[in-house]
């Protein structure tokens, strides 16, 4: 929810600064994701007039413009927007100005002709992103007046980030309401005058789904004049909540929603035929939205229809056909309440996401549509004329929602929270929530308001006494507990640790969603087939993940859209893979790496990462568990791995995950522009770890012996290092490579690996003898076993 501070001021305008405002707000459990300011800092721009508007003599994309600054003579400006143009009044900026960005305007020469000042667009300003021309100011703007008066631009703009249950703060006034109780300061809510009747047609409703729409509401206005201009005030009040004005009908209901929460739409009512129908569609009936999109509707879809067609997806969108046009004369005004659970779901089924359907979803007061209709018909005859007919109301009672009253106990309170708060201010708190409560022998019997469809049980109250009173004015106390220490078994290492090994690599934790994208989830594992949402928050959080690399790759391209290109980030958690005995849940440890191997140094060059940077990783968080030795990498194919740099991770002879490179086709598609590498382990089998044992350092001198060997050249190295390790005996201590090299000397398809192996004895110093006989049989072993022989 994003809105003006100015606006919300005028609702209810407590002595706090705006980061007080801020922190009480977000304290009270609505968040407030960002402050930005109205517009960008800059000074000395006015309003502006152009007298004259001539063609530059050496330039014909510019123009040679007189405006009026209310100086006494007007100042000469070349100007290069499609839009200058005599009469227009647009923001100018004075010899001295300073424009956002510190840019300084000065007097100067532009192809031979000097220019006073310069003519500026909204986004030079800092208001809007719009740069197509200048801001078009409207024809009343006082010239010479400071632009930052004028729109009232010492502003900041608040979004708040709602929890799903917080519906009623999806609203200037929902959040007015909050900060009103939280200061113990009246609400000033705007005064909403019926309009005069003007004549007394009206537009039939008949409810033929009640169970999904209770209260409808409509009003028929005539000669509407649609060219009408609308205000200055309302457009800007709109633009900074992030809608764009469209024509004055649009406005109005997009504003009231806004400022109410309440939903409308505006009919052509020369397009209607007959009376209004809520029913549940045809299935297999069409309807082009007014986003032009064809829909063919199921049988449970709700419905605006007349008595020949459907006009609108109730409470999602209205349709084309039906629509307000430049021509149309007469609008029918409709305001409804529609059942949540009825509405739930059916705009992600096609594809949509709008303002109005995310408020519906989660619940409208079944109580606004009368006041919301008022006030959505005040602003349209006073902005655009018409005249109203009466208000139509078509109401099933029994199908509206029926606020059950919940009993609140004093002593449940104190337990719960820890304190005692006296009657009297539990009682205010209530009222200010728009609770109604009665004395109880116990405390309270309260009825929560038709706004809040989240408000049930005990606990729910108890939560809101609490959020009121302040979370961090709750007092702080240890539990009353014996506390015993609980035994840690040293065969299990702590996923802790393996963070903070990741950590020290140069990793960051993510924390994602469990439900992923379908189309991302496709192309990491194509073969297989994710458990679907029934009621998926998203259209792109529809299904549930079978490998932590969605998630991550999905994290991945955000960082990547904004210009990071060295980018390490793990994640622990759950995967969902079906089966036929159902879902299998098991746990993973992953994470992924682009970019160069350091950040930007001067130290040496840098250097791209490669297969072994990662799977070094891979190395360093198994060494923690003590068992690197039964560790080995086998090569193998994955649908989301390139398939020459991608590798099977085993623990022993146990799958312990996989290691590799992006696809190449992935990586395209996702459109990195650069390398990716991909790492998912069983964090069940990774967690187990071997019991370190002490070993004492022998007195006794080490014995070390090199070998080179020539071997072909697709044999995995790690099956030379396990076959010396198993002929070597209990007397050998390590085995490690020092070299690896193929070119000259060296036969093709060939490659020359050189072993060193150290032999050590805790009892005796080892002669000659006993090591030429260990090395024998590990030659003779790798002979038979890799077809390696020693290299000449």
């Amino acid at each position: 929810m994003r809105f003006s501070e100015a606006w919300l001021r005028s609702y209810i305008n407590p002595p706090l600064t705006t980061g007080e405002l801020v922190h009480q707000v977000t304290m009270a459990g609505l968040e407030v994701d960002s402050v930005t300011p109205a517009a960008g800092a800059f000074t000395g721009v006015v309003v502006g007039e152009i007298l004259a508007a001539e063609p530059h003599p050496e330039a014909d994309r510019l123009r040679v413009c007189r405006v009026d600054a209310g100086h006494a003579e007007p100042l000469q400006i070349v100007c290069g927007a499609p839009n200058a143009r005599v009469g227009l009044r647009a923001p100018l900026a004075l010899e001295g100005a300073v424009l956002p960005g510190g840019m300084a305007i000065k007097a100067s020469r532009l192809r031979g002709v000097q220019s006073f000042g310069m003519l500026c667009s909204a986004r030079e300003l800092g208001i809007d992103e719009d740069a197509a021309g200048l801001m078009e100011l409207p024809g009343d703007a006082p010239v010479g007046m400071s632009l930052r008066d004028y729109l009232q631009l010492d502003d900041n703009l608040l979004e708040v980030d709602l929890t799903p249950n917080r519906a009623d703060c999806l609203s200037v006034e929902g959040i007015a309401r909050e900060v009103a109780l939280l200061n113990d300061l009246p609400l000033q809510s705007p005064a909403i005058q019926p309009v005069a009747q003007g004549h007394d047609a009206c537009v039939g409703v008949a409810l033929e789904a009640p169970e999904a729409c209770p209260r409808y509401l409509g009003q028929l206005i005539r000669h509407v004049n649609r060219a009408a201009p609308t205000p200055l005030w309302m457009k800007e009040r709109l633009r900074r909540s992030g809608l764009r004005s469209l024509d004055v009908v649009v406005d109005i209901t997009n504003y009231v929603l806004l400022e109410l929460g309440q939903p409308l739409h505006a009919f052509d009512a020369e397009k209607l035929n007959g009376d209004i129908r809520v029913r549940y569609a045809r299935e297999g009936e069409t309807l082009r939205l007014l986003n032009d999109q064809e829909l063919t509707l199921h049988a449970d879809t709700l419905v605006i229809a007349d008595q020949t067609r459907a006009l609108a997806l109730a409470g999602i969108m209205g349709g084309s056909e039906s629509a307000v046009g430049a021509d149309t004369r007469h609008i029918f005004l409709e305001c409804a309440f529609f059942t949540p659970e009825r509405i739930m779901g059916k705009a992600r089924r096609y594809g949509l996401n709008t303002d109005a359907s995310h408020r519906f979803e989660r619940g409208v007061s079944f109580e606004l549509q009368a006041r919301a209709l008022a006030r959505a018909a005040e602003l349209i005859v006073a902005l655009a004329g018409g005249e109203a007919g009466p208000a139509v109301e078509s109401l099933s009672a029994e199908h509206l929602p029926v606020r059950q009253p919940i009993l609140l106990r004093a002593n449940r309170i104190h337990r719960v929270l820890g304190l005692a708060i006296a009657a009297a201010r539990i009682e205010a708190m209530l009222a200010g929530l728009g609770m109604r409560s009665e004395p109880h022998p116990e405390g309270w019997t309260v009825v929560p308001p038709a706004f809040r469809f989240d408000i049930a049980i005990e606990a729910d109250l108890i939560e809101e006494i609490g959020r009121v009173h302040g979370y961090d004015h709750l007092p702080r106390r240890r539990p009353v507990m014996v506390a015993a220490m609980q035994p840690a078994s040293e065969t299990r290492l702590s996923l802790n640790r393996v963070k903070d090994l990741l950590v020290d690599r140069g990793y960051q934790e993510a924390v994602t969603y469990s439900f992923v994208e379908p189309g991302l989830q496709r192309l990491v594992e194509p073969d297989v087939e994710p458990l679907a949402l029934k009621n998926p928050i998203s259209a792109e959080l529809a299904v549930m993940r079978t490998s932590l690399w969605p998630g991550l790759l999905d994290a991945a391209i955000k960082n990547a859209n904004r210009q990071q290109t060295r980018i390490r980030l793990f994640e622990s958690g759950l995967r969902f893979v079906p089966s036929h005995d159902g879902l299998s849940q098991s746990k993973a440890i992953a994470w992924l790496a682009m970019g160069p191997v350091h950040a930007e140094q001067w130290a040496e060059k840098a250097r791209m990462l490669d297969f072994y940077d990662i799977k070094a990783d891979v190395e360093a968080l198994v060494s923690l568990t003590g068992r690197v030795d039964e560790l080995r990498f086998a090569a193998a194919g994955h649908p989301a791995l390139h398939p020459g740099q991608s590798a099977r991770i085993y623990l022993g002879e146990t799958p312990l995950g996989w290691l590799g490179m992006l696809h190449p086709r992935l990586e395209q598609r996702l459109d990195f522009g650069q390398q990716l590498f991909l790492v998912e382990l069983d964090q069940a089998l990774l967690l187990n770890r071997a019991v370190p044992r002490f070993s004492p350092l022998s007195r006794f001198p080490a014995v070390r012996r090199d070998l080179a060997l020539l071997v072909d050249d697709g044999l995995p190295v790690a099956e030379l290092l396990a076959e010396a390790r198993r002929q070597g005996g209990s007397l050998l201590q390590e085995v490690v490579i020092f070299d690896v090299y193929r070119g000259a000397g060296v036969e093709a398809g060939k490659k020359s690996v050189a072993l060193g192996l150290v032999w050590q004895d805790e009892a005796e110093t080892l002669v000659d003898a006993r090591v030429d006989e260990a090395v024998g049989r590990v030659l003779a072993s790798l002979a038979e076993r890799c077809g390696a022989r020693l290299r000449d």
